[in-house]
């Protein structure tokens, strides 16, 4: 969304303004949760324990002083981001493609909101269930309709496409579409650096996801459905597994510094 969707009456310039800083504030939210994240992946990669989840990541931020607060500021920054995304995607001068990402953009920060909700209502406890579990009952869910397994499948291969799309954004630096400006400068070429590791970071793990659902399909076998956890010790059993998760470890912490920087910098 840009101004030129806004009254141009001067309550509603304030009212997008102040949305906008929510909104922008989500980015930092991410940023945060994507730091914790890679650093739990990459203490995994070193023969730690630690669950790689952005649930658990706001777990961790839950049971940290001041964390209760944190979690309803990250409540609000989700709400705000997400029904930006909405707005954007309603906004006409998009595209088809456009809109869809920025409802898919939508959906996964309005779920973050909500787990956060759940988090601090619940003083920390549950905030219903893992990543892991959550895509093997999406899994047992879509195998039990008509056509099911094809279901699975076809969620598989789409969640493939956006890893394999990740992949692409970080190394063709098209993450700079997204932002309205760079810095000069050394700054400059660290966002870019950053962007550059974290989008090839993230789309390898949701790869790997993508994969894992595709073979839930093929065996009929919902748990194999895994969510980035899953994926994590699905590298770690793989040739070289410890040194390829620390270093995606390493890139979503780069992604998540990069969110700070989109925090200030993205196109809005």
């Amino acid at each position: 969304m840009n101004s030129a969707t806004a009254s141009s009456g001067p309550s509603s310039r304030q009212v997008s303004s102040v949305w906008e800083k929510v909104a922008r504030t989500g980015y930092a939210v991410s940023g945060l949760i994507h730091v914790l994240l890679g650093v739990t992946i990459a203490r995994i990669g070193l023969g730690s324990g630690g669950e790689a989840d952005q649930s658990a990541a706001l777990g961790q931020i839950a049971a940290a002083p001041f964390g209760a607060a944190v979690l309803w500021i990250a409540v609000v920054a989700f709400v705000g981001l997400g029904a930006w995304q909405i707005a954007d995607a309603l906004a006409s001068h998009h595209e088809s493609s456009d809109r869809a990402k920025a409802v898919g953009k939508a959906v996964l920060y309005l779920s973050l909101a909500f787990t956060a909700g759940s988090l601090v209502i619940g003083a920390g406890g549950s905030s219903g269930g893992s990543q892991d579990d959550k895509a093997q009952g999406l899994a047992a869910g879509l195998m039990g309709a008509p056509a099911g397994r094809i279901l699975v499948g076809v969620v598989g291969l789409g969640i493939l496409a956006g890893g394999a799309y990740h992949v692409y954004k970080g190394a063709k630096k098209k993450f700079l579409e997204d932002l309205q400006a760079t810095p000069g400068g050394e700054l400059g070429r660290g966002v870019r650096l950053l962007g550059t590791i974290g989008y090839i970071a993230k789309g390898v793990a949701l790869a790997v996801v993508g994969v894992l659902f595709v073979l839930a399909a093929a065996t009929a076998d919902p748990a194999q459905a895994q969510g980035i956890d899953g994926a994590v010790e699905t590298l770690l059993g793989a040739p070289g597994g410890p040194v390829v998760v620390v270093l995606v470890g390493i890139g979503f912490a780069a992604f998540g510094v990069y969110s700070f920087a989109r925090a200030r910098y993205a196109k809005m």
